[in-house]
Order: C-alpha cells, then structure tokens, then sequence
C-alpha cells in the first residue's frame, strides 16, 4: 500500500494558537459551493431533509459571481489565506462552476491552499480534470460502503461503486500535485472489510484512515439517527472534555447563499454573523457578533450557549486545545478590542 495511514486533518505541525490570537486575517475561510447533497446520510444533518426544512435553510448552489466577490474581499486582509476549503454542507461537485471557482481563488494571489471534500459520486473525469487543471491542492473523498447495497442502505442512493473505484484510479493516475486522501466510518463496514476498504484503495491515494462517527454537529444526535454507540474521537483518539472553541479565532464560514456562519458546523443557521452580499468578509471577521462569540468562550461561557453548549466537535473531533490558555489570551483579546474600538473612532 503507498498511502500513508493518516488521517485527512493534519495533527502535525500546528501552529500553537495561543502564540497568535488574536489574527488580523483568518487561516481558513470555508465557502460552500453547494448547501444540497444527493446523498441522505443518516449521520449527517443535511441527509434529513425535514430537519433542513423546518430551518428554512437555502437549499442550492453559489453563484460564481458571489464567489469571486468574496474572493476579491479577501485582498482587503493584511495577509494571504492560509487555506480556502470548498466545502461545508452539501456536495461541492453539484455546481458546475466549481473548477471555474478553483481558478479564480488561484489566480488571485491571496489564497495560498485550496482544499475539497466530496462524497465521489460525481467525480468523473469529465468533472475531475477541470478541477485538476485549475490548481486544487487536496481533495477530500468520503467512501460510505464498500459495495452497492451498503450505500443504498445508508446514503439513499443508488451508487455504482465499482465505476467509483475507476473514477479513483483515474484521479489517482491524473492528479498532478493534488493530494489525495480518503477515508470511511469504522461503523459502515465490517471487520472484513478493512481489509477490503485499504486493499482496494490504499495504492489509489496518498493518505487513508478509517475514522469514526462524531457526535459534532451542535443540536443533532448522531448517535439516535444512526444508532451506533460512539466511544472514542473521530481519528480513534480518546474523547477529550474542551471548553474553549479555537475555530472562531481562525477561521469563519461562507455559506452557498453568501450568509456567514461562525462555525463550519452551523447546519440550522444559528451562528450567522454577516452576509457577503451587503458586507466585506474582513468587516464580518471583526464584526461584533463574532468578536462576542470568541469572548464568551475566552471568560469560560461555553456552556450558557444554546449552540455552542451541545456542540460534539470539542471532545471528539478537535486538533487544537487553547483551554489552558484561556486566561492569558483574554486580557490580550480584550486590549486587542479597545484599541481596535479606538482607532474606528478616530
């Protein structure tokens, strides 16, 4: 097997947060390409399409005018964008203007790393050599079964897998610079077929791992909708009590209808912090709103959230941790604040 057996977050080499909050200009941004999937995935909030309509949440894809407007905001930051991840809450591949998105945010000089993260039904080379060709830097692919009928039972739809493992080889042969990494839930397969899952396409990527469900989005039981028991962290770490967010110190979320979450987990649209279609996105990443956020989980305050309260991605799935840091960073937030409040109101 060439791949490494790692998972797609790189835990490696991380810059120590507490060295550089607060950040004039975000590391990572995510904008959504498209806010609807074709899979139903029981584990995820979007497969529920009841739940994402009592939300009122858009449902479509961004138009590449408004990407290329949040793409120019980004020129409005003191520094370039660590990394720009395509995805969110849908299926990037559904808008057709992906690759032409990819170029764009390339061609810009301010986005240093572009990243995706599909669920491979629509990666045909057709659709795969545009984006290649437009400077992708990783993509994300999600396997959820190792043959037709298990991903009919779990993601609704009819995929024709064995086509799918063609379409790898064929990104794997023709991915250029692109990493390529790719991973399935332990719960999804049987212990036979780990084996099968690494043997049929660990020589077909640079990366693999087998992950485990997480209990991440906020106000959605995975555990109820899939009824499996999680006992250990996405990347089988030991689940680890957090209480202090380190996401909204450095990054922020654009959604495919321009709003902009908080969080990249923010499914029921209940962290909106600004709109691209009226606003820059430095304005939003200094606005109000998202400086409140950070101070409440700086003084402690997680738990008095309604969101944030329930939120599964601090103990199972986070990579950073700045909780014992806390107490230095708030005071330096805070003067960060008042002298940013100055200077607005010279």
């Amino acid at each position: 097997m060439k791949a490494q057996m790692k998972p797609r977050i790189n835990l490696e080499d991380r810059t120590a947060l507490q060295e550089v909050i607060p950040l004039s200009t975000p590391f990572v941004v995510f904008v959504d390409p498209s806010s609807a999937c074709n899979f139903r995935c029981a584990f995820c909030p979007t497969g529920h399409r009841d739940m994402i309509d009592e939300t009122g949440r858009y449902q479509g894809v961004m138009g590449l005018a408004l990407f290329q407007k949040i793409i120019d905001d980004l020129r409005k930051f003191d520094k370039s964008l660590k990394v720009l991840r395509l995805y969110k809450d849908g299926e990037p591949f559904l808008n057709k203007d992906l690759a032409k998105m990819i170029a764009y945010a390339k061609a810009s000089g301010c986005v240093d790393y572009i990243d995706t993260t599909t669920n491979g039904s629509l990666i045909t080379p057709d659709r795969l050599g545009p984006v290649l060709e437009a400077g992708l830097d990783k993509i994300n692919i999600s396997v959820d079964g190792m043959n037709r009928t298990q991903y009919k039972n779990f993601t609704g739809f009819d995929f024709d897998f064995d086509r799918f493992v063609e379409h790898v080889k064929w990104l794997d042969a023709n991915k250029g610079h692109c990493e390529v990494v790719i991973k399935i839930p332990s719960e999804l397969i049987t212990e036979a077929q780990r084996q099968a899952f690494l043997d049929t396409f660990g020589d077909y990527c640079d990366r693999i791992f087998i992950e485990n469900f997480a209990p991440c989005w906020p106000e959605f039981d995975v555990e109820a909708h899939t009824g499996v028991t999680i006992t250990k962290g996405i990347h089988q770490q030991p689940i680890q009590p957090t209480d202090t967010c380190p996401y909204v110190f450095y990054s922020m979320s654009v959604n495919a209808d321009g709003l902009v979450s908080a969080c990249f987990l923010d499914w029921s649209r209940k962290l909106i912090i600004g709109d691209t279609r009226t606003q820059s996105l430095q304005e939003i990443w200094n606005s109000t709103e998202m400086n409140a956020l950070r101070l409440m989980h700086l003084e402690g305050n997680r738990y008095s959230h309604p969101v944030c309260s329930s939120c599964g991605q601090l103990s199972h799935c986070l990579p950073d941790n700045i909780d014992a840091f806390r107490a230095e960073l708030l005071p330096k937030f805070k003067a960060y604040l008042n002298e940013r409040n100055a200077n607005t109101n010279e």
